[in-house]
């Protein structure tokens, strides 16, 4: 099960993640600071499971991906890396596959995703940070792809989100060259979404993710599977999925509420489960 414990900071225990359902958000969070949130075989295992508990649970309205320490995420752990030369390919496999299945299962959820970056970012990290749909920045934040200083390529969606933010041209750039980026930069190449101290980006990104708790969950839901799956299919198929869409969320309980609150002028308060 989830924790539900409601104290807003997180234990510090040895757990690489933490996890825990607050008011409707999962809060799923790296917890390895003295190795800079670097992924290894327990860490991605335990993100899996977080991810798979927060999708499971069905009063979780939104994810917040976060992290504690100085660094959000330096991507794969290194020293485990090296300590396994001769079977690198095998450990790589067994950190790739968890983790993508977990990412899928998150982004298949069709729940609203914000994340927190509240240092410097790479690899793998790049992924976890923007497979959210809001990303918050620490003025803190650093982002180096890395990978092919090292001789390996982009893992953990990392490639897809960066080309999805930046265009295509930018990020092979960006992997290319391993081009480090500060914040600033990062939100001008529309990497990030906004920039707050580091003091006040825990904040802003809970108040946000509440926020989008409050709002209809199918709701969020159908308009994400709509809004990313434009493109992928024809415009007669697409507006058909708008049409079904539009039907259904008319027939719950969430429309009457809000065709209401809009004509009594106040704020609509829609049902959580």
């Amino acid at each position: 099960m989830m924790d539900t414990n409601t104290d807003a900071t997180p234990d510090p225990v040895n757990d690489p993640v933490l996890c825990k359902l607050e008011n409707g958000v999962a809060h799923i969070t790296l917890n390895r600071p003295d190795h800079a949130n670097a992924l290894d075989v327990a860490t991605i295992n335990a993100f899996a499971a977080a991810i798979n508990q927060a999708c499971d649970d069905t009063s979780t309205r939104v994810v917040l991906l976060r992290a504690i320490g100085k660094t959000f995420c330096a991507g794969g752990d290194i020293r485990t890396f090296e300590a396994e030369l001769d079977n690198l390919a095998e450990l790589l496999d067994a950190i790739i596959t968890p983790l993508h299945k977990a990412l899928v299962r998150l982004n298949a959820s069709g729940l609203p995703v914000v994340s927190a970056i509240n240092g410097p970012v790479g690899g793998g990290g790049i992924g976890i940070a923007l497979c959210a749909d809001f990303v918050l920045a620490a003025e803190t934040m650093k982002l180096r792809c890395g990978y092919s200083a090292i001789g390996l390529t982009p893992d953990a969606g990392s490639s897809w989100f960066l080309a999805r933010r930046t265009g295509s041209v930018r990020a092979k750039q960006l992997f290319f060259l391993n081009t480090p980026l500060d914040a600033q930069a990062c939100l001008q190449q529309g990497i990030v979404d906004a920039i707050y101290p580091a003091a006040q980006l825990l904040s802003e990104a809970t108040t946000l993710a509440n926020l989008l708790a409050d709002a209809p969950k199918h709701v969020m839901e159908r308009t994400k599977f709509l809004v990313e799956s434009a493109g992928t299919h024809s415009f007669e198929k697409h507006l058909d999925s708008e049409r079904r869409y539009m039907v259904a969320s008319g027939g719950e309980a969430a429309a009457q509420e809000g065709i209401k609150a809009f004509i009594e002028k106040r704020k609509a308060v829609f049902h959580k489960p």
